[in-house]
Order: structure tokens, then sequence, then C-alpha cells
């Protein structure tokens, strides 16, 4: 017997995977790691979700590909959990991954100028037939 769709505005986890480009596993993993809150079940045992967490996936998404690790994506659902009496307590964690991210993208962009610089070398190199002087 086929499961019955959610009521409207809710999705199955099958739904949320499909929706979000994630696996049923790695939705599953992340629930077991406690990153995601307000996760309900229905009368017959299954997931429930909410359109908040396509929203609440891509975060996490982005927070991890920024460098926050396991740990602290735990901790912030932690304190997302726990309600507004810690609106404070995220804006600061988020302040804070920020400016590690920003601290991140110029150390790249100085790496990228580094390597744009001999592709240069390189393309001078080929172009004249000789290895050019470094600069």
């Amino acid at each position: 017997m086929a499961a019955s769709p959610p009521p409207p505005g809710l999705l199955h986890i099958g739904e949320l995977a499909r929706r979000t480009g994630r696996s049923v596993h790695t939705i599953r993993w992340y629930e077991q790691q406690r990153l995601i809150p307000g996760v309900r079940r229905d009368g017959g045992g299954r997931r429930i979700y909410r359109e908040q967490h396509v929203m609440w996936l891509d975060l996490l998404d982005r927070l991890r590909k920024s460098g926050m690790s396991i740990k602290q994506m735990r901790e912030y659902a932690t304190l997302v959990k726990r309600g507004e009496s810690t609106l404070l307590q995220r804006r600061e964690m988020l302040r804070k991954h920020r400016e590690r991210v920003d601290t991140l993208i110029a150390e790249l962009q100085a790496s990228r100028a580094v390597i744009d610089g001999k592709l240069d070398f390189y393309a001078r190199w080929l172009r004249d037939g000789k290895q050019p002087a470094p600069v």
C-alpha cells in the first residue's frame, strides 16, 4: 500500500530530498546529527517537513561549504530549537562565521592573483619562445 501524501504545505522525506538535491540518506544523517530542527512525524511514523526545511537545508549547505564545522552547525541548530531567546547568540555566531568567510575570500583572492601571475608567465614564455624574467 502506497503512503498517503502529506497535508498541503508539508513534505515527506523523498520530496524534501528531490527539492533540495540531497539524498534521503543525507537528510537522515543530518537529523541524526541534530542539524534539522522542527521535524515531526505523522500518524504512520513518517517524517514530515515544512517548506522552511527546504531553505534550512540550503543554509546548512552554504554554512558547510563556507567552512563551518558540523559541531558549529549543531550548536547553531540547537540555538534555533531554543527559540527567540537565542536571537542575539545566533546573530553573533553568524557574524563571526562571516568574518572567517571574509578572511577566506581575501586569502583565495590573493592565491588567485599569484596563480594569474604564473599563468601570465607561461603565456609570455609560450608566446615568445623563451623563459621570461621572473616578476
